[in-house]
């Protein structure tokens, strides 16, 4: 879906610029444990 067309380029451009990679990384976990 785009919803997951956005997430996708959101954690690219985050992972290019590395400002928000530790957010990206706890969002990862929570999503895990849930």
């Amino acid at each position: 879906g785009s919803l997951e067309a956005v997430k996708a380029f959101s954690l690219a451009k985050s992972i290019s610029t590395g400002q928000s990679k530790s957010f990206f990384v706890q969002q990862k976990r929570v999503l895990e444990k849930s």
